[in-house]
């Protein structure tokens, strides 16, 4: 079955950086687009980024552009999420999801996700 593993969170001041992965089994991943989600303390989850599987085509949440930048490296079947200039509001729980099925390059429909990493954000 499909297993995804994330890591690289952790406790960081504001303006910070955090770089997160995903390390992916049980799967084609060189086939499969990939997004990152987060979801804080009585919040909804939110997407944050995705990726098509050959990389080129991207997605960010507008609350993100220009801070975070999602990458893949096929070959080692995982995918990254570098978060830089960091804010509290980033403070959540960031896990990553395989992405069935796109519109217009936007994601929308997606599989199950890992157990997630926690990114804590102090002011």
């Amino acid at each position: 079955q499909v297993q995804l593993v994330e890591s690289g969170g952790g406790l960081v001041q504001a303006g910070g950086s955090l770089r997160l992965s995903c390390v992916a089994s049980g799967l084609t991943f060189s086939t499969y687009g990939m997004a990152w989600f987060r979801q804080a303390p009585v919040k909804e989850r939110e997407i944050v980024a995705a990726i098509r599987w050959y990389g080129s085509r991207k997605y960010y949440a507008d609350s993100v552009k220009g801070r975070f930048t999602i990458s893949r490296d096929n070959a080692k079947n995982t995918v990254y999420l570098q978060m830089n200039s960091l804010k509290p509001e980033d403070t959540a729980n960031y896990y990553c999801v395989t992405v069935e099925h796109w519109v217009l390059d936007r994601p929308r429909t997606f599989g199950s996700g890992g157990q997630g990493t926690q990114v804590t954000v102090s002011s």
